[in-house]
């Protein structure tokens, strides 16, 4: 734990969130949430703290929480590009300095957003399978990077999306 109460380590985050993680026996992550999500205070940092590149989808995740949550960004404090877009879904997010204040659990509703990087493509995403309603994200081509298959495994969760083609 970091100052003023802030985790910084992305495990304890989840656990303070309500979210159980376990070891499954394929060698993937079991994870189970107990109880509706809550609130956390959060802070980025070097290894072995919270990623800087996790930061944009807690905060979309935390949209869905039970509080008032903080997420800080202590590695690259401008890292606010997913901001614009969760408020274009309706999340109640604010930025001060380079603190995100997300208060929840809010309903939110389908959007039209573009995302200039990976990160907040998959913030973006995250709302947008939260909303309600039809949605549509733009930069999607930035998941080519390193989540490839992001979609197809989303898929196989139940996720209906679609992929039009056209754009970078």
């Amino acid at each position: 734990m970091t100052a003023a109460g802030f985790r910084s380590d992305l495990v304890h985050v989840l656990t303070a969130a309500g979210i159980c993680l376990s070891d499954a026996t394929d060698g993937g992550v079991h994870s189970q949430l107990k109880g509706p999500l809550r609130a956390v205070r959060a802070e980025t940092g070097p290894h072995p703290g919270h990623p800087t590149d996790t930061a944009p989808q807690l905060a979309a995740m935390l949209t869905q929480a039970d509080g008032t949550s903080l997420v800080g960004e202590r590695v690259y404090p401008r890292r606010d590009t997913h901001v614009e877009g969760l408020r274009a879904f309706g999340a109640d997010i604010t930025t001060t300095g380079s603190v995100n204040r997300i208060r929840g659990p809010l309903r939110l509703s389908g959007a039209e957003v573009e995302a200039s990087d990976i990160r907040a493509v998959t913030a973006l995403l995250i709302a947008a399978l939260a909303a309600e309603g039809p949605s549509t994200t733009r930069g999607m081509y930035h998941l080519r990077r390193d989540y490839g298959h992001l979609l197809s495994n989303l898929a196989t969760l139940g996720a209906d999306t679609t992929i039009i083609p056209g754009g970078p």
